[in-house]
């Protein structure tokens, strides 16, 4: 059997692994270990480690890293706590692999410790790019410090392959979220209204906004400018999701339940779970703000998303995202789009560019079919090479 350790840190992360780490479980050579840590802890961002065990995983070890602080000093900090957690879990765990998912700063802290404890780290959703956001510096760190590749797209192929790493170990699979679309019986408009405790309204938007952390200091502005144009809506049901635990993500907390406090179609979860947020994403007319989720999801909802400012830029998007700038007259012109009719009209044609599905079912094979003895030595790719 081979081990196989699974990192998660955020609802988002765990919601993209879910049916890779099934499929693990359920493998008859393969052996499921499974690390919590960062906001899968704490009881600021909803204690969602409880939510990984109701869905039937046991969590090995829990790497405690999150400290109470939005600052560069207290992200940093965590990231410090984070690398002598995850030496000690290796060090008991004794993982033939680890499997870690996207760019926070986490799964930094989880990689560096697995290169030093000689553990092979297999990377999801590398080669992507996020000009707007640390994430992009720490994506491409952890792809030199990985050994097998699970990449969503033939571009960002490349681009691990430009990276230096050798072709045979990068495999394009498509995006991991399309598996959660097509597995999970998402519930009907009614069944959301009742898990939400919220009517919708006649239309309504899902809107998810993180700080951009390559900034310093926007998020509060950006916040206020996105808010100014939600309240211009008629009509218009918005639920909220809460940002991550990033560099100035409290203030964007404060100002949501300040803002849904005197919206009365305003309404605010600190996490919606996967069903539930999968199920927004089928009932509500479209997505608004600076999730990754908007262009790696929504297309396959056949739904608009509306991408604000740097955060994502870079990465590939469908004819569904509209991309504006974060300052309320953009922000107020995209949303006319959004809801044109020449706009809805042409939704239905819109393809996803990270694929139809299938992606974690692929990674299980390859981990079930590939020996891990000889990953540790990589030679350095020159792409092209001469």
């Amino acid at each position: 059997m081979k081990k196989i350790c699974v990192v998660t840190g955020t609802r988002a992360e765990y919601g993209l692994l879910r049916w890779v780490m099934e499929g693990i479980l359920q493998s008859p050579v393969l052996e499921l270990q499974l690390i919590a840590t960062g906001m899968h802890l704490s009881p600021e961002f909803g204690l969602t480690v409880e939510a990984i065990e109701e869905d039937g995983f046991q969590v090995d070890r829990k790497v405690e890293m999150l400290l109470s602080s939005d600052t560069a000093v207290g992200v940093t900090k965590s990231m410090g706590l984070g690398m002598i957690g995850f030496a000690d879990a290796l060090t008991e765990l004794k993982p033939d692999l680890m499997v870690v998912l996207g760019d926070r700063y986490e799964l930094l802290s989880a990689a560096a410790a697995a290169m030093v404890a000689r553990v092979p780290i297999a990377h999801l959703h590398g080669g992507e790019t996020t000009q707007g956001a640390f994430d992009e510096a720490i994506r491409h760190s952890i792809t030199k410090m990985s050994h097998l590749h699970f990449v969503a797209a033939e571009e960002y192929r490349r681009r691990v392959i430009q990276l230096g790493e050798e072709p045979e170990r990068v495999y394009n699979v498509g995006g991991l979220g399309i598996d959660n679309i097509l597995r999970l019986k998402l519930l009907t408009r009614e069944e959301l209204e009742a898990a939400l405790d919220f009517k919708l309204a006649t239309r309504n938007l899902l809107i998810t906004f993180h700080p951009v952390t390559l900034e310093h200091g926007t998020s509060a502005g950006q916040m206020d400018e996105l808010l100014a144009a939600l309240s211009e809506l008629e009509d218009t049901g918005l639920i909220f999701t809460m940002p991550n635990a990033d560099t100035e993500g409290r203030v964007l907390f404060e100002k949501i339940e300040a803002f849904c406090a005197q919206h009365p179609q305003a309404r605010a979860y600190t996490s919606l779970g996967q069903l539930r947020y999968l199920s927004c994403l089928q009932h509500v007319d479209g997505v608004v703000g600076n999730s990754s989720s908007g262009l790696l999801e929504v297309p396959s909802f056949k739904k608009g998303t509306i991408n604000i400012g740097e955060r994502q830029r870079g990465r590939l998007r469908a004819a569904s995202v509209i991309d504006c700038e974060p300052e309320r007259a953009s922000i107020s012109t995209a949303l006319d789009e959004l809801f044109s009719d020449d706009f809805q009209s042409n939704l239905p044609m819109v393809e996803n560019p990270y694929g139809n599905g299938g992606a974690s079912e692929t990674i299980v094979q390859a981990l079930e079919q590939r020996s891990l003895n000889d990953l540790l030595k990589k030679r350095f790719y020159d792409y092209p090479e001469q």
